[in-house]
């Protein structure tokens, strides 16, 4: 039986990622935690997200660590990659794609591996242009199909064969296309996120159980944190300017001087952004800087990886994968061990709350396993 990876964020999950799971028999979920890759909060906390994803049948959800939850297409997929290669367990990584076309996505994934490829790219850099620019103009120098990185969901596809590729991994590919909008779908077979993010009614775009489990849950909203965000921008020094991630090039100054200067972050967004820079840019300098994250933290090893919700299946899949695996694992809200990557996750929990649309709550002691036991149980000790 086949174990197969989803690197994904559910945010929220909905008919699309459900018909997804359905295809597969045993799915190990890596999901965003409670920022995702826009450097935006994740609409519902994580193992909201993640019993839903359960409840519809996924049967083991782990979080994808926040320096890779909120990094660029290729740090995302880099990232996801290299932990479910560590797990030991997947025999193949499936994702949507608008292509739906393994081989042509291999293709391009190859292009961008070749040696010359650095250097084109270097050269339409210097054109003052953004990377994602840069880069499909640097495809076409090369005689390369391009047409592959317009557009979301194939752009991803790309960087996870570029993962693979690299690491000469075994684990196999696999797509599923990818119908209707990415940004604006409103087809309830295939509905877009983005979509959905806007709407207060999710029915008949998402699966009945993920209702269930949605129904309490307090919803998360970016400006719900603004104020908290732009009081920590506002108090930063400039040298912790200087060392958040993406701000190479001075970036990180034009950023500073927005953020002393302007209101909002819309404002800061404005000021900063230009042809080179992208809006996507600056707002991971933005949440880096919230959150504490400097470049040093983005390039560390993760040192564990969090169950956050399972059914028997899962069990069994951590179970048979033990002597194989190369990463530990904690559950629930099982406590780390003290290390600058625990108390980033201790920093990122708290000020994750302050995007509450309804405001501050008390933390509850939930237990977040499906058909599991309650974390420091012996029970966990034995996966």
């Amino acid at each position: 039986m086949k174990n197969i990876g989803i690197i994904c964020e559910y945010n929220p999950f909905h008919n699309g990622h459900a018909k997804q799971i359905a295809a597969f028999e045993n799915t190990v979920c890596l999901m965003s935690g409670n920022f995702v890759q826009r450097a935006e909060p994740a609409i519902m906390d994580k193992y909201v997200r993640a019993r839903a994803a359960v409840a519809c049948g996924a049967s083991l959800v782990l979080e994808l660590p926040i320096t890779y939850a909120i990094a660029s297409a290729e740090g995302f997929a880099d990232g996801g990659v290299e932990l479910l290669s560590r797990l030991g367990c997947i025999d193949a990584i499936c994702f949507g794609s608008e292509e739906g076309d393994i081989n042509n996505i291999m293709s391009t994934a190859k292009s961008l591996l070749q040696p010359e490829f650095s250097e084109v790219l270097r050269t339409e850099l210097q054109e003052g242009v953004s990377f994602p620019v840069a880069r499909h103009r640097a495809l076409e120098a090369m005689g390369a199909e391009a047409r592959l990185l317009e557009r979301p969901n194939d752009i991803l596809a790309v960087e996870y064969c570029k993962a693979l590729l690299r690491r000469n991994s075994d684990i196999e590919a696999i797509t599923l296309r990818r119908e209707g909008d990415y940004h604006t779908g409103t087809d309830a077979h295939n509905p877009s996120a983005s979509f959905l993010r806007t709407q207060e009614d999710w029915s008949g775009y998402v699966p009945q159980a993920a209702l269930e489990v949605y129904r309490s849950a307090p919803r998360y909203h970016l400006f719900a944190g603004q104020r908290a965000m732009l009081a920590r921008l506002r108090a930063m020094s400039e040298a912790e300017f200087e060392q958040l991630p993406y701000g190479s090039e001075g970036l990180w100054r034009k950023v500073m001087h927005a953020c002393r200067e302007k209101a909002s972050l819309e404002q800061i967004i404005d000021a900063a952004k230009s042809k080179r820079y992208t809006r996507t840019r600056i707002m991971r300098i933005l949440m880096c800087a919230y959150l504490g994250i400097n470049e040093a933290m983005m390039r560390a090893e993760i040192p564990y990886v969090r169950v956050l919700a399972m059914n028997d299946a899962g069990r069994e899949v951590l179970r048979q994968s033990k002597s194989k695996r190369r990463i530990p694992l904690l559950h629930g809200e099982e406590r780390p061990p003290e290390c600058t990557y625990s108390e980033l996750e201790r920093r990122v929990a708290a000020l994750y709350e302050l995007f509450a649309g309804d405001g501050l709550r008390e933390k509850s002691g939930d237990f977040h396993y499906i058909s599991g036991t309650r974390r420091g149980d012996k029970a966990h000790e034995e996966i």
